[in-house]
């Protein structure tokens, strides 16, 4: 059910042409950027955007002007967990695995989760509680899990947000999701 789920809004987002990703992308920048817990965060964890996803490369740029320290993710598939490394300059990403841009390995200077305030999640899908589907690897879900003192927020665009996702004892909702139309506070923030 799940995976039918994920090929379905895969081939949605597909479809969707650059400009619209860019247009509603900005659309959902600017709520992130409003959001209070945003403004008080001064260490953020983003994905790197790839594949149509909600475009994080701007709000990342834009981040790091903020004074804030920005983390991003590289992919450790032999243990399924996401290394955190500081950003210091755009430059020091490159294609890694998944073609997602990651760290240059000689650029990784690597962070502890307890250190991030805010969590940037992609997904492939949500639900109003907050559940996600990703790609399917568990990468968030393991983040997400060790992970007690950060505020997680999901970007989708509003065709990304279903009635429901089927979840199981893996996975891990977001506390917040913003989409180009709302923003969908699921648990309770302060």
């Amino acid at each position: 059910m799940k995976e039918k789920v994920r090929k379905k809004l895969i081939l949605l987002r597909k479809k969707i042409s650059t400009d619209e990703v860019l247009n509603k992308s900005n659309i959902i920048k600017n709520k992130l950027f409003e959001l209070e817990e945003f403004k008080k965060a001064s260490t953020v964890l983003f994905y790197v955007s790839y594949d149509n996803e909600v475009f994080t490369h701007d709000m990342i740029k834009e981040s790091m002007k903020m004074d804030k320290e920005i983390i991003v993710p590289k992919s450790d598939e032999e243990n399924r967990r996401l290394i955190l490394s500081k950003l210091d300059k755009w430059e020091d990403l490159e294609k890694g695995l998944y073609n997602i841009l990651e760290p240059k390995k000689e650029k990784i200077k690597e962070i502890s989760i307890e250190k991030i305030d805010l969590i940037i999640v992609p997904g492939v899908g949500f639900d109003e509680q907050g559940n996600r589907t990703g790609h399917g690897k568990g990468y968030y879900d393991n983040l997400l899990r060790n992970c007690k003192n950060a505020l997680s927020i999901g970007l989708a665009f509003e065709f990304q947000i279903i009635k429901n996702i089927p979840t199981n004892n893996f996975d891990i909702p977001v506390d917040v999701i913003i989409t180009d139309k709302r923003i969908i506070k699921c648990r309770k923030i302060s």
